[in-house]
């Protein structure tokens, strides 16, 4: 039945004839398809970006975003997990680029598809900021005062301000909602292009296989592998649903606490803060939303705009984009890669570190003493680290290749000894017991899922109660992941 259904869609959409990379069996793991995880959580929140777009005015940010959660049927289920998609995309772009950086998935010939991922990463952080200032509380307006302020502080770009924000003070979002728009566009314009160009490539191969640059698969060995449907479909289905899941069950979840501390605010309140106006909001700590929170930390670190600008932004921006053509040699390995991979270790503590610093101590100046002290010591680290640690032995292709030696296991065994027979007639016999297994837990998914959809309509579609509804959706849809992938392993799994 599934082989007609596979077998009708293949025929009437010619998927045969899609230039997509097959797939070999060990690339069916989540860290090969992380940035599938990323298009995962950003087509959910295009959707839930499109929904919300129904019922938002900008001329009443506040007031609006307020409608929409206490008056639109499921409306803070869609808003929560709007925000929460965009949250997931932005963790899960940074874990994909810094992967493949040190993956060395820079090099040739992959260097466009980096350059467009970098890019859209820049584009992912500005749209998610034009979109949380959409709220149009006190902490989204304190966040667009501090980046106008940086953009008027710029010689000649004060002129921009009505072009990037519009009437933001007196509460109206129209420039904002039309440039967060434009720029999730551009992210969809540019991911066809990402998407094209990594097809084509296909996806990094294991250092066994490919142990130095252009590490790309030729088309005869293409040939050995999976076809893209149906199986690429199946898996990624599983990762689709599960990402869609989790980015329903968590913020809807969070909305339920209170009280949280002060620090805890920017990771895990999804609900608005107060008015900016209102007597509430002068007893508020303001601080940007948690992506920038590294960014705002470096801006107090010195009065200079344009030297804030350009260690904060400008210098890393530019090393990530030029770095395929820094790091010119053919090895992959990170410890082959010293420098490189010594830098990409710093920009990740250093990330990390000043988003804890930025919101442990928001808009507090920062003396040079102290910027030292936090900075010297892990590139000190780093760089002995580096030093100190073996270069690994030079990597050959001299040993068959996976696909060579899963041909060569399939001819040795057809003339074994008896015993080693009876030891593979077990092993076929326990992946059948744990295929049986995966059946029944199959089923038994899907019945849990069909008791879930069913009384899921019971839940308020408004007030507290209905993010109920986000928790029980995301839970189903967690099920159809899990689900998906198991039926990947029982059908495809050797």
């Amino acid at each position: 039945m599934s082989d007609r259904v596979s077998n009708w869609f293949k025929e009437r959409l010619g998927l045969d004839d899609l230039p997509f990379f097959r797939t070999p069996d060990y690339m069916y793991k989540v860290n090969f398809w992380l940035g599938a995880l990323v298009a995962s959580a950003f087509i959910y929140t295009v959707i839930s970006g499109l929904i919300l777009l129904l019922y938002y005015n900008p001329d009443q940010g506040y007031e609006s975003t307020l409608f929409i959660i206490d008056k639109v049927p499921y409306g803070s289920v869609a808003l929560y997990s709007h925000l929460y998609g965009a949250y997931a995309m932005i963790i899960l772009a940074y874990v994909h680029m810094f992967r493949n950086y040190f993956a060395g998935a820079y090099k040739r010939p992959r260097e466009l598809l980096w350059i467009i991922g970098v890019i859209m990463l820049v584009l992912t952080l500005g749209t998610s900021f034009l979109g949380y200032s959409l709220i149009g509380d006190a902490l989204a307006t304190s966040a667009v005062d501090v980046g106008a302020g940086i953009v008027s502080s710029v010689p000649g770009l004060s002129g921009l301000l009505p072009v990037l924000f519009g009437n933001y003070d007196a509460g109206q979002y129209g420039r904002v909602l039309a440039l967060h728009i434009i720029f999730a566009a551009l992210i969809g314009v540019l991911f066809m292009f990402h998407f094209f160009l990594a097809e084509h490539y296909g996806m990094m191969p294991s250092r066994k296989e490919k142990p130095k640059a252009p590490a790309v698969y030729t088309k005869e060995e293409w040939m050995k592998f999976n076809p893209w449907w149906p199986r690429n479909f199946v898996y990624m289905m599983s990762l689709v649903f599960l990402t869609w899941g989790f980015i329903l069950v968590i913020p809807n979840a969070l909305s339920y606490l209170s009280g949280l501390p002060q620090q805890l605010n920017p990771f895990l309140n999804p609900k608005p803060a107060p008015p900016p106006n209102s007597p509430a909001a002068a007893h508020i700590t303001t601080y940007p939303p948690w992506f920038f929170l590294f960014l705002y930390k470096m801006a107090d670190f010195t009065n200079n705009v344009l030297l804030f600008l350009l260690f904060s932004s400008i210098i890393p921006l530019v090393y990530l984009i030029i770095v395929p053509f820094l790091d010119r040699s053919a090895e992959l390995h990170p410890l082959k890669r010293k420098v490189f991979t010594g830098i990409g270790i710093l920009m990740i503590v250093y990330l990390i570190q000043n988003t804890i610093w930025g919101d442990l101590t928001p808009g507090v100046p920062i003396p040079f003493s102290q910027q030292v002290m936090a900075f010297l010591p892990p590139a000190v680290i780093v760089a002995i680290g580096m030093y100190f640690l073996p270069s690994p032995k030079t990597e050959t292709n001299d040993s068959p290749s996976l696909t060579q030696s899963t041909s060569i296991t399939k001819v040795s065994t057809q003339n074994l000894p008896s015993l080693p027979i009876k030891a593979v007639g077990k092993v076929e016999v326990a992946s059948e017991t744990k295929k049986k297994f995966a059946e029944i837990l199959i089923s038994i998914l899907f019945i849990m899922a069909v008791i879930l959809a069913a009384q899921i309509w019971t839940i308020p579609s408004t007030g507290p109660a209905s993010n109920l509804f986000g928790i029980d959706l995301g839970l189903i849809f967690i099920m159809l992941g899990e689900a998906i992938s198991l039926y990947h392993y029982v059908v495809y799994k050797k």
